[in-house]
């Protein structure tokens, strides 16, 4: 099979089937005592203490001034709290709940090595864990299941389903997986999450971002619970004032690298976050782009004088 017959094969699988991509090497920690969610909720964005368990949220990790240290999925298993975020974001997040968790009372628990992580996507996804109604569940719902009996616990995505295991089983039940899933690349999920519009941290967005400039705000942030570190730069910025960048799709006329800068009207307004070649879509890519190149405009990309067009998110 060529490359650009397996690449479509891949992208065929997460969109109309199911593909198994094995991100076990995503940071993963737990939290576990009574005093868990009250530590957490002051220290990230959205509303830790409103979950139940098997719910849970998407939360940013920021610094005073609102900016985004990492991001977060927080799961509540009615026993502790299961937290996993990009590896380039692990230690930040360590570190933080380290440094001011002390007078809660709470364990932290390391969990990166010890529970591996498959992320099934397409719409067969749900028969591959053999529970149908997760189809149907809001993102982050988590519950146990056996597959093969082997026990893991499926967290609905937007795209699927994701088995949070005993990494000792990780042989096991990417065996038993194999007879419903197709094994992608990161590549094609890559593709998958530009065309939806979810940035990355570390590859879209990092340290220098508020929420509301890539688009957060609906899926990280309450503006109902109390107090939380970064807080006010965030709300002045949602009630008060536009941010001077979004995140933005590309529509691109040829292949570009990420961090190639955007120029519009001799101005530069933005660089490349990521970048994949859709089979349905062509080159796109995701970007922070400043509020003088609008979607709709034309703007020049790295020094050979392409072009891309802007575009809202997610792509059409």
């Amino acid at each position: 099979m060529s490359p650009v017959d397996e690449a479509l094969d891949e992208y065929t699988a997460i969109t109309e089937r199911c593909g198994l991509l094995d991100r076990s090497e995503r940071g993963k920690l737990a939290l576990a005592g009574a005093g868990a969610k009250e530590f957490l909720h002051g220290q990230v964005s959205n509303d830790i203490e409103g979950l139940r368990a098997g719910r849970g949220c998407y939360a940013a990790l920021l610094t005073p001034k609102g900016k985004m240290l990492g991001d977060v999925r927080v799961l509540d298993t009615g026993e502790e709290l299961l937290l996993d975020t990009e590896r380039v974001a692990l230690q930040e997040l360590f570190n933080t709940i380290r440094r001011f968790g002390i007078g809660y009372e709470f364990e932290l628990l390391k969990r990166t090595l010890e529970c591996g992580l498959f992320s099934l996507l397409g719409p067969g996804s749900y028969a591959a864990v053999g529970d149908l109604s997760l189809a149907h569940a809001d993102e982050h719902v988590h519950r146990m299941v056996e597959i093969d009996g082997i026990a893991a616990r499926a967290i609905r995505t937007l795209d699927g389903v994701d088995l949070l295991y005993d990494a000792d089983l990780a042989p096991a039940l990417s065996e038993a997986l194999a007879k419903q899933a197709q094994p992608v690349s990161e590549g094609a999920a890559e593709t998958l999450r530009i065309e939806r519009g979810r940035p990355r941290y570390g590859l879209d967005i990092d340290e220098s971002v508020i929420p509301q400039e890539a688009g957060l705000n609906e899926r990280a942030v309450s503006f109902t619970k109390g107090c939380y570190v970064g807080q006010e730069t965030v709300a002045r910025l949602f009630y008060r004032g536009k941010p001077n960048r979004l995140l933005r799709g590309l529509r691109l006329t040829s292949p570009a690298a990420t961090r190639d800068q955007l120029m519009f009207e001799n101005k530069l307004v933005g660089s490349l976050g990521t970048v994949s070649e859709s089979p349905r879509l062509g080159w796109i890519a995701l970007a922070l782009v400043r509020r003088e190149a609008p979607p709709g405009s034309t703007v020049t990309v790295g020094e050979d004088g392409a072009s891309a067009e802007v575009v809202e998110l997610p792509f059409g």
